[in-house]
């Protein structure tokens, strides 16, 4: 079993104001503030959710 590799992501800008679809893209990433970090995996998925939203992330 290969161990996946993950991306740390950071809320940098506020949610508010944002078109709904681009916020449940945060909350899909599991991201709930400003400032936020998780780390997600690599999948198709989540590299979608983070290329909707780069504006608003920093991604490491």
């Amino acid at each position: 079993m290969s161990e996946q590799k993950k991306i740390k992501v950071t809320l940098k800008k506020s949610l508010i104001g944002r078109i709904e679809s681009h916020r449940a893209c945060a909350r899909g990433l599991g991201l709930r503030r400003r400032e936020h970090t998780v780390e997600v995996l690599d999948t198709p998925e989540n590299r979608g959710m983070i290329n909707k939203i780069s504006y608003l992330l920093e991604v490491e």
